[in-house]
């Protein structure tokens, strides 16, 4: 659920899976000042509009919050009549065609978006449909329909079936269901990266550890989404075991997670040429990932750093941001109201239209009236700077979908 990865993965997925994926071109997006005004964010939306107003209509949801019905009508207008949802469409009048950038992780969060909000059971089935056309054979997603399978995708899209009511394990692709390819990339109990997930094999099919992918998939081997929710676990063992299961696999990631932020209480990403930095979405999806997997209290020292550290960042990077720490807190069990001396609802608010109606339990924050639409969209890099990364570095796929480095 990485702010700077979903920012990017379109391009990057149009740029490296080539003909794997179906033809793609980029569609024209508004400036920030033709903004659609259901939207939220002032940025760019042509990378992740689906997705940043997926996370922040979930995050309003959990806390009571009911959005403006026009943010809900632009959500649900994205989508395609075959069922599929592209990152952003400025024009909703114009049939999607083979050259619209429809993508498995846009879709699956719709989904859960607008399942969670009710009312919209033609629109979710539909997309659903899609998802399982165009399942991989050994049971998972790639971000781009013909794609390899990932972590991420493949866990963004559990979520999406449990979110309708479906059971992940009864969707099979040649015999295989969305858990098998998770275990697939789960790697053994042994060696320092013991019980993390990779988000792909490499090219000569090994696996790395990645914290990203490991946070996705200890939530989706739990057959659980976006918004998490914890559960007892089966298998709660601080040390990694041999995993003949979902649950076992998930509860090794979490044993990896616990160790990754031990030492620093936050896991940390690097840029090409730059220096390790703390990676504050990837820190708050591990504290999600814990609190599902039944093991909040291994995620305490990292959600108490979340708190004094990720004001600037949620600021910088906007609603997605301020969604993912909303719906990690609310996991933890944190005051959302009040996390490091900030009012996440309302900041989160302030980045779009005018909720239709706010909980009683949530009291804004002065300073939250300067920040309205004064986010900086999906990335605190900024769009362009990551994309001129992927061009000059000739940085593949893997990265800008995972920010495959060691954390």
């Amino acid at each position: 659920m990485n702010v700077v990865r979903r920012s990017a993965a379109a391009l990057a997925a149009a740029a490296v899976i080539g003909a794997a994926a179906p033809a793609v071109a980029a569609s024209s997006s508004p400036s920030p000042s033709a903004l659609p005004a259901g939207l939220y964010g002032t940025t760019d939306p042509k990378y992740d509009g689906v997705w940043r107003q997926s996370l922040a209509l979930l995050a309003q949801h959990e806390t009571g919050v009911r959005p403006a019905a026009k943010a809900v009508d632009w959500l649900a207008g994205q989508q395609c009549a075959n069922g599929a949802f592209a990152p952003f469409r400025a024009d909703t009048g114009k049939a999607c065609d083979a050259k619209t950038m429809v993508d498995t992780n846009s879709t699956a969060a719709a989904v859960q978006s607008l399942a969670a909000l009710g009312g919209h059971d033609t629109a979710t089935g539909k997309a659903v449909t899609w998802l399982k056309s165009v399942q991989n054979k050994d049971g998972g997603w790639g971000y781009a329909p013909g794609g390899a399978s990932d972590a991420n995708s493949t866990s963004v899209v559990i979520g999406a079936l449990a979110a309708v009511g479906e059971k992940p394990a009864q969707a099979t692709k040649d015999g295989k269901s969305p858990y098998d390819a998770l275990l697939k990339l789960a790697l053994p109990c042994d060696g320092k990266q013991a019980g993390a997930f990779a988000f792909q094999p490499d090219k000569k099919g090994k696996l790395a550890a990645n914290a990203d992918a490991t946070a996705a998939a200890v939530v989706g081997a739990l057959g659980k989404g976006l918004t998490g929710a914890a559960t007892k676990p089966a298998h709660a063992a601080a040390t990694c075991k041999d995993a003949p299961d979902a649950e076992q696999a998930a509860a090794n990631g979490a044993a990896y997670l616990t160790t990754a932020l031990a030492k620093d209480k936050h896991l940390t990403s690097a840029m090409p040429g730059a220096k390790p930095q703390p990676d504050y979405g990837n820190t708050a999806d591990a504290v999600l990932a814990l609190a599902t997997a039944g093991q909040g209290d291994r995620a305490a020292g990292a959600l108490d750093w979340l708190e004094a550290n990720s004001g600037p960042w949620a600021k910088a990077s906007g609603p997605a941001a301020y969604a993912e720490l909303i719906l990690a807190a609310e996991a933890a069990g944190a005051d959302v109201h009040h996390f490091g001396g900030q009012d996440l609802v309302a900041q989160l608010n302030a980045t779009g239209p005018k909720p239709a109606s706010v909980s009683a339990s949530t009291t804004p924050v002065d300073s939250t009236k300067a920040d309205k639409k004064d986010d900086k969209g999906g990335s605190p890099f900024g769009v362009w700077w990551i994309v001129g990364v992927c061009l000059v570095a000739g940085v593949g796929v893997g990265f800008l979908l995972s920010v495959r480095n060691k954390r």
